[in-house]
């Protein structure tokens, strides 16, 4: 991941650079060698995308291509901002860094979980984790025991990522329980999904509230351009708004066919997604649909830029 960036352009070997010595560590060798149970390690994993991502957004914008509006999915709205100059990409690679132990941290082992539901109706998904939430609300007994036992009614919907495919988040329990459900009610398949921790739900609160005493401490400044946020779909175009929502999305579900309905709505035109892999690709053509007019490029390697510089220039 990234190994290419790194080898064949010194902006992106740079960023590298700059990672390993912000963080104090070679998180470039844990990126290129692994150990992959090392790598997979979300306070590791988190500040390893955040790099690729920027590592390519730098060599793409030394090709001359610059974007008039951006979104990123989750953690990618960190590198949304870092390219649209909200951040810097040093505060931002220890922040993500935090943000990932804090995550990690929120929720003992085995106790949260997060499920992909596919082909339902993402309304529908929603009532039921509100049905279920209900019948799990445990019976009131001593204070402290529903302190406790209220975490196992917890499961909402994390990520709304298109309109086949719902993640949904919470307390293991409640999360098969609502999984089943909307397969009785007609998913095609519901799949639970290998995480080290149950993001975007309410059982990350305690993760929110150390991040924003970390991100209250950092710079944030105006956008050069305006970044679609996760929590609201709406433009950040100033960095106190950009510095919330970076903060609410922690429990806040990532609404990203809303954020991508919204650039569409803005005048998006031609979308290219930064970094490792090829998801938000994916998901771009099921929010498209069939009949989607909106190319769709990606840049996660050599390769691929110059795939994706030849189908600009062949737009124009």
């Amino acid at each position: 991941m990234g190994r290419e960036l790194y080898d064949n352009f010194p902006v992106a070997r740079a960023v590298f650079d700059q990672a390993d010595e912000a963080l104090g560590f070679a998180l470039s060798e844990i990126i290129f060698e692994g150990p992959d149970e090392t790598l997979k390690l979300t306070e590791h994993t988190q500040p390893a995308i955040l790099t690729v991502s920027i590592a390519a957004e730098r060599v793409l914008t030394q090709a001359g291509v610059v974007p008039s509006m951006a979104a990123g999915h989750s953690l990618g709205e960190y590198s949304a901002h870092v390219a649209a100059g909200t951040l810097s990409f040093v505060d931002a690679v220890r922040a993500v860094r935090l943000r990932g132990r804090y995550m990690q941290q929120a929720v003992p082992a085995g106790e949260g979980a997060m499920a992909a539901i596919l082909g339902l109706e993402p309304g529908l998904i929603q009532v039921i984790c509100e049905q279920v939430a209900d019948q799990m609300t445990p019976l009131p007994q001593s204070a402290e025991a529903v302190r406790f036992d209220a975490t196992l009614a917890v499961v909402s919907a994390a990520n709304l990522n298109s309109p086949a495919q719902t993640v949904i988040s919470g307390a293991v329990r409640a999360v098969e329980r609502a999984a089943a459900l909307c397969k009785e009610a007609g998913a095609k398949r519901t799949v639970m999904l290998p995480v080290s921790a149950p993001f975007h739900c309410d059982l990350m609160q305690p993760a929110q509230n150390s991040l924003a005493i970390d991100l209250a401490k950092l710079e944030f400044r105006d956008p050069v351009f305006p970044v679609a946020a996760n929590v609201n779909a709406t433009l950040v175009v100033t960095g106190n708004v950009a510095r919330e929502a970076l903060i609410a999305q922690v429990t806040g579900a990532v609404r990203w066919v809303e954020c991508i309905e919204l650039l569409l709505a803005q005048g998006a035109t031609h979308f290219i997604e930064v970094g490792p892999g090829r998801v938000l690709s994916g998901l771009m053509r099921q929010i498209q649909g069939k009949d989607a007019a909106n190319p769709v490029f990606n840049v996660e390697d050599p390769a691929s830029l110059e795939k994706t510089l030849t189908g600009l220039r062949e737009e124009k």
